[in-house]
Order: C-alpha cells, then sequence, then structure tokens
C-alpha cells in the first residue's frame, strides 16, 4: 500500500510540474527614445535561439535564477530576464555588456526591450 501511494504521488508530481523554458517565436523589441522598435523576430528552442535573419548568430540560454541569453547580437552583449516573467506573452529584458568596466556586469544596464509572443 506504501509504495502505491509513493507511486501515486510522484506520478502526480511529474505531471503537475510546469516548464520553465523558452519555447515559441517572439517579436524582438528595443527601447530607443522612450518607445519600442522591432528589430527581428527570434524562435526559442529550450537551450537555444535563432534569429529569422539567417546573418544573427544562433544563441544559447543558460537557466538559472536569472534566465541568461548568450551571444544575442554579438558575443559581448547579454539579455538578462527574470525567471518569474517567461510564462507570460510579454517579456521585458536588459542588455548588459560583457566588456563593461563594472566587477560584475549584470550589475550594469546598458539597454532594455521586450519579446512579444507571436501566436
Amino acid at each position: 500500500m506504501k509504495y502505491l501511494l509513493l507511486i501515486i504521488t510522484l506520478l502526480s508530481v511529474g505531471f503537475n510540474q510546469k516548464t520553465e523554458k523558452l519555447n515559441g517565436r517572439y517579436n524582438y523589441l528595443i527601447e530607443d527614445d522612450n518607445s519600442y522598435v522591432q528589430k527581428d523576430k527570434i524562435t526559442f528552442n529550450d537551450s537555444t535561439f535563432a534569429f529569422d535573419s539567417k546573418y544573427m548568430p544562433k544563441g544559447k540560454i543558460s537557466y538559472g535564477n536569472v534566465i541568461l541569453l548568450e551571444n544575442f547580437i554579438n558575443t559581448d552583449l547579454i539579455i538578462s530576464i527574470s525567471k518569474d516573467q517567461i510564462t507570460k506573452d510579454t517579456i521585458p529584458f536588459y542588455m548588459h555588456d560583457k566588456q563593461s568596466t563594472a566587477a560584475n556586469y549584470l550589475d550594469e544596464v546598458v539597454g532594455k526591450g521586450k519579446l512579444i509572443r507571436i501566436k
């Protein structure tokens, strides 16, 4: 009886867990003079992302307390997203420069924008 209860509990936990990964297509907008300008479209697939523009590099996604998009437009630009935002249709993000003079480049924001889910 104990084993049956344990199996049922494990199965219910497994089925009720939500995926906390970025998936799908999004419009990529950057804030410029207090307005947002659409730059491109991005397709996310678990741990990688790619721009629709074939000349832009593919990047990788690191999951943790803050989600980081590495190799965004160039190798020095990192995008950070709050983990609680990825389930929403509009995701605000912040841009950081790896070449920053700050001790931790994630402490210095060089720009911001939004990702808007394409349905």
